[in-house]
């Protein structure tokens, strides 16, 4: 069809395609199959439906729009140029390359209208359904009639890839029973996976799944006809009760003689000579790449004036809701921009030692309700676990259908999906969310919480019952590799306090940190709260001395329940041996090496080469701070099954088998 036959839909539509096309051969990399097929139904919500305003992407009452299958960014990529984003050709020209705003997947940070970051599939489903949990619970917190400030739709597309992922099926099955209708999910279902057809592993009933799991499903037999695609997003947009799926039959590679509805144009530039041919079959100018005609632009761009009149009528909604209930309007401005509400940390407890042990998981849940009742935005909840993580907030109720204003979210048996949807909701802003489960079971998450520290994300994870100190249950819930694998993943803050004031300050610290998420490491077995009047240093630099002494002979360096017993072995070592010992109590690695080089040399003197460090993990990763000369006493070996404190004992950490080892360490 040549340009002058087409519509403007229809001429925007094949610009798109041949944009996408062009931007992955140039590249020489990237996946052009899925662009080309789903180019009508993204262009169709961009245009018909999508409540936004590109001059401020940060709009708050924007619609939300994922990317779930990120492979497919070069589509994005497109329609953010498009439709006036702030992106020109030269980005799309510069499409996986270094420094560029078009990386290979969408990053949240880096390019103006990218949601989240997405590419690991499934993950993107699971973040929009965070996002439109957001969406209903601030809607619930502070609309009034007449005045509503929430009332946005979250759009996600995907594809089969997505749909095969566990945590896309823990997501679609939370998002259901909680009635989230304010979630539409586009499905490209084209029928093809890299490795050839779907039906090579995927040939379930996906229609009646949905169904099934209370989400209502409309299909669109030709992925071409915008008009169809026009009348499905209406529905789901209609549907207030339950999330909307949208199965879309779409031909990946759509117009390509050679490799429509094939595996090849999957995650491969379709070739120099194909996309001449592909060209010439949608009827456009074979030879110019990036060809946009103005036409296209200034249909698209008009998007830039109707998103501007759409932020003015809302920001005249606002302005009449804060004459009219002005303190809510200061409570929302609050909560969209994640300020800590004054006093917020005012009533966290002070344990003193002689109020006697404390687990230090209990002692999170103290804290976490003393700020929950001054900082209205925290929320949250575990994976099934709350009574053992001590994650609920006892003055609020459950976040539940039709009971969106609550804070305490029942996640289910569903760790990848908590995580996920932890970020959507914090990317979506206006909360301030937390999640737990067992540290075992952070494996589970693990691809979330990576996520989210790539994101910079500031999410709390509440991991409990943090060793063998476990006990009973057996190696399968006894963690040893589990803080090491955490400490590996960049710009993750891990703290492993060591009683219940080092618990509060964890807290304190994970809520003012803005960048990088947090894991609370907390034990099941109650613990000593530590005398600190005369300890040298501070929690926040991550290190700290917790027993002095002037010269030290030997450093015992530990965390969580393993500093108390360092504690005693110190005060053998110095009573029956005449060794001078410190004890530095380090809940995190990462503070402290963010912590001034003279505050580390304080801490950790170099001069003193005997070092060891005790922790219930793999030792590996302490021979930083042992040295040479130092010493681990960890774990490398999997649990076993018995009371905590005999497992402990067994595995060697008893002040007497500590005491062992110094003297073994200081005779060489």
């Amino acid at each position: 069809m040549a340009n002058a036959e087409m519509n403007p839909d229809q001429l925007t539509v094949t610009t798109i395609r041949t944009l996408c096309m062009d931007a992955v051969q140039k590249a020489n990399s990237g996946h052009p199959g899925a662009p080309m097929g789903l180019a009508p139904a993204a262009y169709t919500l961009f245009k018909y439906f999508l409540k936004h305003n590109p001059r401020n992407p940060a709009w708050m009452d924007r619609d939300r729009f994922v990317l779930s299958g990120g492979h497919g960014s070069a589509l994005l990529y497109s329609l953010l140029y498009l439709f006036g984003y702030g992106l020109d050709l030269d980005d799309l020209k510069n499409f996986r390359q270094w420094g560029s705003r078009t990386p290979g997947h969408p990053e949240y940070g880096e390019t103006p209208g990218v949601e989240t970051t997405t590419g690991p599939l499934g993950q993107g489903i699971a973040n929009a359904v965070g996002m439109a949990m957001a969406e209903r619970h601030l809607a619930a917190r502070f609309n009034k009639e007449g005045n509503s400030l929430i009332y946005h739709y979250t759009f996600v597309m995907c594809g089969d890839g997505d749909l095969m992922e566990g945590v896309a099926l823990e997501s679609v099955s939370l998002a259901g029973h909680l009635g989230l209708g304010k979630l539409i999910l586009l499905y490209d279902d084209n029928g093809i996976t890299i490795e050839g057809k779907t039906d090579i592993a995927f040939t379930e009933n996906v229609r009646a799944k949905f169904e099934s799991q209370n989400w209502h499903v409309v299909t669109v037999q030709d992925g071409n006809d915008m008009n169809e695609i026009k009348k499905a997003i209406k529905a789901g947009q209609d549907e207030v009760k339950r999330p909307s799926l949208i199965q879309i039959k779409t031909h990946i590679a759509y117009g390509s003689p050679h490799k429509q509805d094939s595996s090849d144009a999957h995650g491969s530039p379709l070739g120099a000579e194909e996309i001449k041919l592909t060209k010439k079959f949608y009827g456009v100018p074979e030879d110019k790449d990036f060809y946009v005609p103005d036409d296209v632009l200034e249909n698209c761009r008009k998007a830039l004036a109707l998103g501007e009149k759409l932020e003015q009528a809302w920001q005249e909604i606002f302005d009449a809701y804060k004459t009219r209930y002005p303190e809510y309007a200061g409570q929302f401005v609050d909560a969209v921009s994640g300020f800590l509400t004054k006093g917020w940390d005012s009533k966290i407890p002070v344990f003193k030692p002689e109020d006697g042990p404390v687990a230090t998981r209990s002692a999170s849940g103290k804290v976490l309700n003393a700020i929950a009742d001054h900082l209205p935005t925290l929320m949250g909840g575990s994976a099934d676990l709350a009574p053992s993580n001590n994650t609920y907030i006892k003055n609020a109720t459950d976040f539940q259908k039709g009971a969106w204003e609550g804070r305490n979210i029942r996640f289910g048996v569903r760790e990848h999906a908590m995580g996920a949807i932890l970020s959507g909701m914090y990317l979506h802003s206006g909360v301030r969310p937390f999640g737990g489960t067992f540290l075992v079971f952070a494996d589970y998450m693990r691809p979330a919480i990576r996520m989210a520290s790539l994101m910079k994300l500031p999410l709390i994870y509440v991991f409990t019952h943090d060793s063998v100190a476990v006990g009973e249950d057996g190696p399968t819930h006894q963690p040893v590799e589990h803080l090491a694998a955490l400490r590996a993943i960049p710009n993750l803050t891990v703290v492993r306090p060591a009683d219940a004031n080092e618990t509060a300050l964890a807290w304190k610290k994970a809520l003012m940190t803005l960048d990088s998420p947090t894991a609370l490491i907390l034990s099941r077995q109650n613990l000593p709260t530590l005398d600190v009047s005369k300890r040298d240093g501070e929690f926040n630099h991550g290190a700290y001395t917790v027993k002095m002494v002037s010269d030290p002979d030997l450093i015992l360096i530990a965390t969580g329940s393993e500093v108390h017993i360092c504690v005693d072995a110190a005060k053998v070592l110095e009573k029956d041996h005449h060794i001078k010992t410190a004890v530095v109590s380090m809940p995190s690695w990462e503070l402290f090496e963010k912590a001034p080089a003279p505050y580390r040399e304080r801490i950790l003197p170099s001069h003193v080469k005997a070092r060891m460090a005790v922790e219930a993990g793999i030792s590996m990763g302490w021979e930083k701070y042992v040295g040479e000369k130092g010493r681990v006493m960890g774990i490398n070996r999997f649990g076993a099954s018995a009371p905590g404190g005999k497992v402990l004992k067994e595995y060697g950490f008893s002040s007497e088998n500590i005491v062992k080892n110094a003297l073994e360490m200081l005779k060489k």
